[in-house]
C-alpha cells in the first residue's frame, strides 16, 4: 500500500533518521511510505496516512477522504491542547497537575506558577514565573495565544514518558532537567533513563490511550519524590530520541507492524 507520512516542513530535516527508518521499516511490509509537508497545497490521494504534525485543522481535513489515518484526527486536537488533554484525564479518574486557563495576571493566586500557552511543545511557551512581574511578561509575550497556570510541584525537574502504541506501553523513560532548570526535556539538555511502569501506573496510560483510540501517543507525568506521579500532558507526535538512547531499539519497526496490522484488518473487514 501507498502511505503518506505527513510533517510539518521544520520537522522533516530535524527528523530525517527517524523518518528514513520508517520508511524502511514500512518497506519490510510491502508499504511505501513519502514523505510530505503539511503545508502543501495539494495532498494526493493515497491508502494511509501517519500523521506527524501539529496541525489539528489539517487532520481533520484529511479524515473526511475515510481512509486509515494514524492518529486520528482527535487525538491531534486534545494532544494539542493542554486543557482539553487536562480535562480528559481528570474525566477518567486520573489525578493531574492541578491547571486552569487564565486571561490575565489576576487569575494567578499563588506563586511560583508554571504559566503555558496551550499548543506549546517540547519545552516551549512555558516558564516558572515567581512573582506577578514575571507572569505579566509571559502573558504580553503571547497575546492572542490561549494560556494555562499550573500549580507548582517540586519534582526535582523529573518527569515520565510513556510510549503508547495503541492501548500497550511499548516503553517508558524517567527523564531528570538539566541543572538549574525546571524543565525534563530530553532536547533541553536533561538527561534519560529507563523506567518501569508499576500496576496502577499501566492501568492509568491504558485507560488514557483506551479512551483516545490512538494509535502512537506520548503520555507525560510528573514524578513526584514520593514515587507518585500526575498526568501532565499528551504528545501528538511524540519524539522517540529517549527511547532509542534508554533501549537502542529502533521503534519505527514495531509502530510499522502496528499499521500494518491494522491496514490488514481493515482489508479483511472490507
Amino acid at each position: 500500500m501507498k502511505g503518506l507520512l505527513i510533517y510539518e516542513s521544520k520537522e522533516i530535516e530535524r527528523n530525517r533518521n527517524f523518518i528514513d527508518r520508517l520508511i524502511t521499516a514500512a518497506e519490510r511490509h510491502g508499504h511505501t511510505l513519502t514523505v510530505l509537508d503539511d503545508q502543501n497545497s495539494s495532498i494526493p490521494e493515497t491508502d494511509f496516512i501517519f500523521f506527524r504534525a501539529r496541525n489539528p485543522k489539517l487532520a481533520k481535513q484529511l479524515e473526511q477522504r475515510n481512509i486509515p489515518m494514524f492518529n486520528r484526527a482527535e487525538v491531534n486536537v486534545i494532544a494539542n491542547d493542554k486543557l482539553k488533554a487536562i480535562q480528559l484525564v481528570q474525566l477518567l479518574g486520573i489525578s493531574t497537575v492541578p491547571t486552569k486557563k487564565i486571561q490575565h495576571v489576576s487569575d494567578i493566586h499563588a506563586y511560583p506558577a508554571v504559566v503555558k500557552t496551550i499548543d506549546g511543545y517540547g519545552g516551549t511557551q512555558v516558564e516558572l514565573v515567581h512573582t506577578e512581574d514575571e507572569a505579566e511578561t509571559f502573558i504580553k509575550n503571547h497575546v492572542g495565544q490561549t494560556m494555562i497556570v499550573q500549580s507548582y510541584i517540586e519534582t526535582n525537574a523529573t518527569d515520565v514518558r510513556v510510549f503508547m502504541l495503541g492501548k500497550k506501553v511499548v516503553g517508558a523513560v524517567k527523564r531528570i532537567g538539566a541543572e538549574n532548570s525546571f524543565k525534563s526535556n530530553f532536547t533541553l539538555g536533561g538527561t534519560v533513563e529507563k523506567y518501569i511502569l508499576d500496576k496502577q501506573q499501566l492501568e492509568e496510560v491504558e485507560k488514557i490511550a483506551k479512551a483516545l483510540k490512538s494509535d502512537y501517543i506520548g503520555i507525560d507525568f510528573l514524578l513526584l519524590p514520593d514515587g507518585n506521579w500526575l498526568f501532565n500532558e499528551i504528545e501528538d507526535p511524540v519524539g522517540a530520541r529517549s527511547y532509542f538512547t534508554t533501549t537502542n531499539k529502533d521503534i519505527a519497526i514495531p509502530i510499522m507492524e502496528y499499521i500494518h496490522k491494522k491496514l490488514t484488518e481493515k482489508e479483511c473487514a472490507d
